[in-house]
């Protein structure tokens, strides 16, 4: 249509939205379909937190705040990171938005013009890229082979580095692999991010309390002290506290960085939910049992698909750090037929053909910037976990 935005054809719909949206649609025909492609958890809020929304709105909590959010949640924001991460920020360091992604984007709208460059770590959360596009930055991407672990090493930072690097956007445990960096490969990432001092540092923390087999968090402002003034540092409750659909994502930086994501927001959406932000408080001040609950259930679902991955013919799954995804490849795959005929001549071709034939819906590797894998979330039950991969493990058997 001549009428839209040419920025429009920088950017591409969410690949996981879609497969999310296809699997639904399946279902909804009547399709035994189970769905492995959204992020979210699947157990409920905690009782705590929805008692404190109730209660906020019938106190009357229900109006417009300030634009990035309550002072409430600000203190609450601060006290969080100096008690989990070593991290000392005032209330006028903090900004709220209507999820993990918002802030994010406002970051990228408020600092990059055209022609700056981001450096993505691949692989990537499928939104990084389009946003720093539509933001008329210009994507970096470097890959983390599965030799590796799916993580960059500091000589490949060091390489992507240029005079026009703005941001190099770091994630960990990381969406779509669970990869985590130990504090010493850390380290040495932020030793090279230190002799550049016109790069700045976007972390995605989100996945923060999702780790396993003792794996410990750490993010680049706490490893490295000397990045503080240029990093923002980014979180939210959606995966932590089972909130997905309340919208709230935080992140703490240098004020006159959150003062320009302020000005962004102002004039985009405003304040993020009221009643949400107050459900927020109650997350980050209120009992904390419910982390390690469904870190135990987590880590007993990973080692579940793990094992059953690596049954299937022709796919290799790495073991994870954290978060709730796995990345198997599929190499193995790649040049066979499947038994309803379709050649899997790349990821894509495999995960259409396993929908199709099986009715599990995955998401394919190129959607986050490495090939042949795909994204399992298991973000569900385990009998479900087991149903899928039985399939998984059948749809590669037939292949030939």
């Amino acid at each position: 249509m001549p009428f839209l935005s040419q920025t429009l054809d920088r950017v591409k719909p969410s690949p996981t939205i879609a497969v999310t949206t296809k699997a639904q649609e399946l279902k909804a025909a009547g399709r035994d379909v189970i769905g492995l492609g959204a992020g979210e958890p699947d157990f409920d809020t905690p009782q705590n937190i929805k008692d404190a929304a109730i209660a906020a709105i019938q106190a009357g909590k229900t109006k417009y705040t300030a634009v990035d959010g309550i002072i409430e949640l600000k203190r609450a924001i601060c006290d969080k990171f100096a008690r989990e991460n070593g991290l000392s920020y005032k209330p006028s360091q903090i900004t709220v938005g209507s999820g993990g992604k918002q802030t994010l984007y406002n970051a990228l709208m408020a600092t990059l013009n055209p022609g700056d460059e981001v450096i993505i770590p691949a692989p990537y959360w499928v939104s990084y890229p389009d946003m720093v596009l539509l933001a008329g930055g210009e994507p970096v991407v470097v890959e983390g082979p599965m030799q590796t672990g799916y993580k960059i090493t500091a000589e490949q930072l060091e390489a992507a580095i240029t005079p026009k690097t703005k941001w190099f956007i770091f994630n960990s445990p990381s969406n779509p692999t669970g990869a985590g960096y130990a504090r010493a490969e850390l380290k040495a990432l932020t030793d090279v991010l230190m002799r550049h001092p016109h790069v700045w540092v976007m972390t995605d923390d989100m996945y923060e309390h999702l780790a396993f087999d003792g794996f410990e968090f750490c993010t680049p402002a706490e490893v490295e002290p000397g990045l503080y003034d240029r990093t923002l540092t980014c979180n939210g409750v959606s995966k932590a506290y089972a909130m997905t659909g309340w919208r709230i994502g935080y992140a703490a930086g240098p004020e006159a960085l959150i003062k320009a994501m302020g000005k962004i927001q102002s004039q985009s959406t405003s304040n993020p939910c009221t009643v949400s932000q107050w459900a927020a408080v109650e997350a980050l001040n209120g009992p904390q049992d419910y982390i390690a609950m469904s870190r135990a259930a987590f880590q007993r679902r990973r080692d579940l698909v793990v094992a059953m991955l690596n049954q299937a013919e022709g796919i290799r799954c790495p073991v994870p750090e954290g978060a709730f995804y796995v990345y198997p490849n599929i190499a193995g795959c790649i040049g066979k037929t499947s038994a309803g005929g379709v050649r899997i001549v790349d990821d894509e071709a495999f995960v259409s053909a396993l929908l199709e034939e099986t009715g599990v819906a995955v998401v394919h590797g190129a959607a986050f910037g490495l090939s042949p894998n795909f994204r399992v979330s298991y973000a569900t039950s385990d009998a479900v976990l087991t149903e899928a991969c039985t399939r998984i493990q059948a749809f590669c058997r037939g292949l030939r």
